[in-house]
């Protein structure tokens, strides 16, 4: 069955939209440093427009609630539940980490086994955010250890062969060292929120505008000037 979703990531620096059609998904991005709050409603415009469609003819909107930077968070769930709220969709939020896994899944080169990832995003402060997921159908995955933050000498992969991914692994030298392999240059994306987000919508599992909600994960924005310092540093 056909759906036609929107769907926004802005939990890294790299933000973007997308708009899936079935099997074809149309995408906008843009690496940006600070802010970006006003690039998300112009495509979603485009991206509509594009299409052919209307927001009202939508399935669902779906968001990456992350964990990731609490201001991009913030900003994805807003604009959904703004927009969900004025057309009347449902709304489904698709954490950071399983899109990691999904776009790694996705990209993996031929002979590398990714059934079996292993996620890691930069969470800054010291530390990073963690989960690990198995593949059980194109965009269907089971989270076998749930998403938390550690500092990254913490970090260590369950036991088993997992495919490590994530710009978690090259923001310390500690996880650098210990994961070498890691393909570092995956991140969540708005396409691969949408294409995790279409069967949960399948399912009937969207929910009312007012629900969405980001995954922190961590309530602390940021870290003490004596705990930079306790740390080592000001990152």
């Amino acid at each position: 069955m056909r759906v036609n979703l929107l769907a926004l990531e802005t939990s890294t620096h790299h933000l973007s939209a997308a708009l899936l059609q079935g099997d074809h998904c149309l995408v906008r991005s843009a690496y940006l440093a600070n802010g970006g709050s006003e690039r998300l409603l112009p495509w979603v415009g485009e991206l509509l427009a594009e299409a052919g469609l209307i927001l009202a003819q939508l399935d669902g909107i779906a968001f990456g609630a992350g964990p990731g930077a609490f201001t991009g968070l913030r900003l994805a769930c807003g604009v959904t539940q703004g927009l969900a709220f004025g057309a009347d969709l449902p709304v489904v939020g698709i954490c950071t980490l399983e899109a990691v896994a999904f776009n790694a899944a996705t990209n993996a080169s031929a002979g590398v086994s990714a059934e079996r990832i292993f996620a890691c995003l930069d969470a800054r402060m010291n530390e990073v955010y963690v989960a690990a997921y198995v593949r059980e159908a194109a965009d269907v995955f089971h989270c076998t250890s749930e998403p938390t933050v550690m500092p990254p000498e913490m970090v260590a992969a369950p036991e088993g062969i997992w495919h490590a991914a994530g710009d978690g692994f090259a923001a310390y030298p500690v996880l650098q060292s210990r994961f070498s392999q890691a393909d570092t240059t995956v991140l969540p994306t708005a396409a691969a929120v949408a294409r995790l987000a279409a069967p949960r919508f399948l399912r009937g599992e969207g929910q009312v505008a007012a629900s969405a909600a980001p995954l922190y994960v961590r309530d602390k924005v940021a870290l003490t000037t004596a705990e930079r310092l306790a740390r080592g540093g000001v990152r």
